[in-house]
């Protein structure tokens, strides 16, 4: 159980490369395999013990409570940081610290689908939350996906930097202190790479390599894949 520790999925974005299906749908409620991209986020973090939800949104966010209400129905309770627009990862993130409480938490893009077990960050976050923790944040890698090749970070032991020669992708989870973002001001809109990079050079962010199912669900042809890949049970084959 993840008792006492948060989870955050991100949900404010706007999808432009998805358009014109987000012109009506937010891209978090897009569906892929018989339901939203969001609830399989839901369904693995609540099975990992997560039970206490933050949810961001801006584009069409009425749209994000309306279906998912709050989270009884999936075991978890869910709460809503609203942005009136969106605000980029850090700012989204340092709009909803009053939600998140003074833990270390966990945060997962709402626009990506992973079969990644949460419960095994349960340690990392325990690590976070230590009276002598030498780290801001745990991120966890993947390798570089055929629309990015060029990665973003590279993984040394289990430390997170920008130097390096081979760089991996980052999966868009994390766990976080709040105190990396104590800088940024409520409403403020803000990235979330200078700041990680700010500490990777104090050899504060720490990570692990996946290398199971992960799809950055960032096109209309990558959502029908996936949804195909899914109903034919075997997700990420390719």
């Amino acid at each position: 159980m993840a008792h006492g520790f948060r989870a955050m999925i991100l949900a404010a974005g706007r999808g432009e490369r998805m358009r014109p299906l987000t012109d009506t749908t937010p891209k978090p409620l897009l569906p892929a395999g018989g339901k939203p991209l969001i609830v399989w986020h839901i369904e693995r973090l609540a099975r990992a013990g997560f039970r206490e939800l933050v949810i961001n949104h801006a584009h069409l966010g009425d749209q994000i409570e309306a279906a998912l209400g709050d989270g009884s129905r999936h075991g978890v309770s869910i709460r809503y940081s609203v942005e009136a627009e969106a605000l980029e990862t850090a700012g989204g993130i340092a709009q909803a610290l009053e939600l998140l409480g003074d833990q270390p938490f966990l945060v997962v893009n709402g626009d990506v689908y992973c079969d990644y077990d949460f419960s095994t960050l349960r340690p990392r976050l325990e690590r976070l939350a230590g009276s002598k923790a030498e780290l801001e944040a745990w991120l966890v890698l993947v390798d570089n996906p055929g629309h990015h090749p060029a990665g973003d970070f590279c993984l040394g032991e289990d430390k997170v930097s920008d130097e390096g020669e081979r760089k991996l992708t980052f999966s868009g989870i994390g766990c976080y202190r709040p105190a990396l973002f104590a800088g940024i001001a409520p409403g403020e809109k803000a990235k979330l790479a200078p700041l990680l990079r700010r500490a990777m050079a104090q050899g504060r962010v720490g990570g692990e390599r996946y290398a199971g199912c992960w799809v950055d669900v960032g096109t209309p042809q990558r959502l029908e894949q996936l949804d195909a890949e899914l109903k034919g049970e075997a997700p990420c084959s390719a």
